[in-house]
């Protein structure tokens, strides 16, 4: 990378972080495929459409195993650590529990759900839609879905927290957290798995834990590597896309005007949304066979930053890009992945990003950020510290 040069690792910084498009397209306009070393890693960032799409289905090249990403976990997480062919044997297993004719089975109870949620926020006059609606929405659906006590969601939430947004000045303190968190994870679930054999029920994960792999039952050990992943996804990237929506709706009266008034188009805005405000900036990768990647030479060891968030803006795949278009048709935007590796919840999430804002908006029309908040998100995983909105008009559901 030449000197003159942005700095890839610019797009991680929190400043970045509440809205990462300037950062986006200034490094991948000048720099697409960014060799960076320092003393311990030599990290490639991948940022234009064509290149990302390349990364993503290429396991062979690109892996996806424990050494591309650590966050306290013992073993590879079950299955996105896992390369084909050992990624399709758990997929097979896993897929069905999350189709789309299953998902959709769920959007009564998501819709209950929602009008709870939202309701008491209609009587009042401002509310921090983070703590109040986007975190308790997910989270309170897929631990109802997985069978899990309710009543452990707090744990539950500081357990992933300390994983993905670990305390810590320093990488050393920040890994201790997540060492400590993971440590936690295994124990919990070490439990819950135990109970939910001598004590089935009809939850998912009674249902995953008597599935059988290849003719044979799923191991306890399996078991805590598909937990450990689930709850980090089912109780974090949808509140980050959540956040994203909600605070660009806020943002831009226009769009949000433009949901209420034709609320059939929702679905769309829902992918439009998942591309213009991408929640997970970058998916990592480690290479396993030297080659190259848009004409930058790549090396077995080297570490692959994969920017999803760049390349669903880049003009070369998608017409004006930096344009919120609700419409937009087609839409092959790659929040959720692309490869064998495409995200496992999809069907959940579309569901659940769709149901919150037609129940919503229909109850709440009006909205604003705040006077004077300058929202701040994670970096990585881009989820709110706090959305604290003004309800400038609600509307009873007849």
């Amino acid at each position: 990378m030449a000197d003159n040069h942005p700095n890839p690792w610019s797009i991680l910084e929190p400043a970045n972080a509440a809205d990462p498009h300037a950062a986006y397209r200034d490094v991948r306009e000048t720099c697409p495929v960014a060799h960076v070393s320092d003393v311990e890693q030599h990290t490639v960032f991948v940022l234009r459409d064509e290149h990302v799409r390349a990364v993503l289905r290429d396991p062979a090249t690109f892996s996806s195993s424990m050494d591309a990403v650590h966050i306290g976990q013992d073993r590879p997480l079950i299955p996105l650590q896992l390369d084909p062919p050992d990624h399709a044997r758990y997929r097979r297993m896993l897929d069905p529990h999350f189709s789309a004719a299953r998902m959709a089975a769920l959007e009564d109870d998501i819709r209950k759900l929602v009008a709870e949620l939202v309701e008491p926020l209609m009587t009042s006059e401002t509310c921090d839609l983070h703590a109040e609606f986007t975190e308790p929405l997910p989270s309170t659906i897929f631990v109802r879905l997985m069978g899990l006590p309710l009543e452990d969601l707090p744990t539950f939430l500081e357990i992933k927290e300390g994983i993905v947004r670990p305390d810590g000045d320093t990488a050393e303190e920040q890994n201790a957290e997540r060492a400590r968190a993971g440590a936690a994870m295994y124990e919990y679930f070490g439990e819950a798995i135990e109970h939910r054999r001598r004590h089935p029920d009809d939850g998912l994960f009674s249902a995953l834990i008597t599935s059988e792999i290849d003719g044979r039952p799923v191991t306890n050990e399996e078991m805590l590597d598909i937990s450990f992943l689930m709850i980090l996804a089912g109780l974090d990237t949808v509140t980050a896309t959540l956040d994203c929506s909600f605070a660009y709706l806020a943002r831009h009266a226009d769009r949000r005007r433009a949901i209420v008034e034709r609320p059939e188009i929702i679905s769309s805005a829902v992918e439009e949304l998942l591309r213009h405000q991408t929640p997970v900036q970058v998916v990592l990768r480690i290479v396993r066979e030297a080659g190259e990647i848009g004409g930058v030479e790549i090396a077995p060891g080297d570490s692959v930053a994969v920017v999803l968030g760049a390349a669903n803006t880049d003009p070369r795949g998608f017409h004006d890009p930096e344009i919120a278009d609700f419409e937009r048709q087609p839409n092959r935007h790659l929040a959720f992945g692309s490869g064998p590796h495409r995200c496992l919840g999809s069907h959940l999430a579309r569901l659940e990003l769709r149901v919150a804002l037609e129940e919503f908006h229909r109850r709440i029309p009006d909205y604003e950020l705040e006077a004077g908040t300058e929202l701040e998100f994670s970096v990585g995983v881009r989820q709110a510290t706090a959305l604290p909105l003004r309800i400038r008009a609600a509307a009873p559901v007849v």
